[in-house]
């Protein structure tokens, strides 16, 4: 069904698309990954959990489709760790693409 503006109507696109909540990291990993790095009497707030889902979900995702984009570029079906650890370098995130290929060096050897 379409509306009045030529697209498909909500109900029609709410069955198409992914549940919000499935395209976010599951939030007990994300406040366990964030518990990690606090103090041990440190509290974390529902929302701050949920904003930090939200970001992370967000960076995953801006990662994996510039890696992606490059496969595709290549005529690849396959995003592997060093497309990652390639797309990290090219959006500016240096910092994280040497630690992470030195574990997958140290991890394949």
């Amino acid at each position: 069904m379409e509306d009045s503006f030529g697209g498909s109507s909500s109900k029609e696109h709410d069955k198409c698309s992914m549940k919000e909540q499935d395209q976010l990291l599951p939030i007990a990993n994300v406040g366990r990954l964030m518990k990690q790095i606090l103090p041990q009497n440190a509290k974390i707030s529902k929302e701050a959990k949920e904003t930090m889902q939200e970001c992370v979900s967000e960076f995953i995702s801006f990662v994996t489709s510039e890696a992606s984009e490059k496969c595709r570029k290549e005529r690849r079906k396959t995003v592997n760790g060093d497309d990652i650890c390639w797309a990290l370098a090219t959006l500016g995130f240096d910092d994280y693409a040497a630690p992470i290929t030195r574990s997958m060096w140290f991890l394949a050897s």
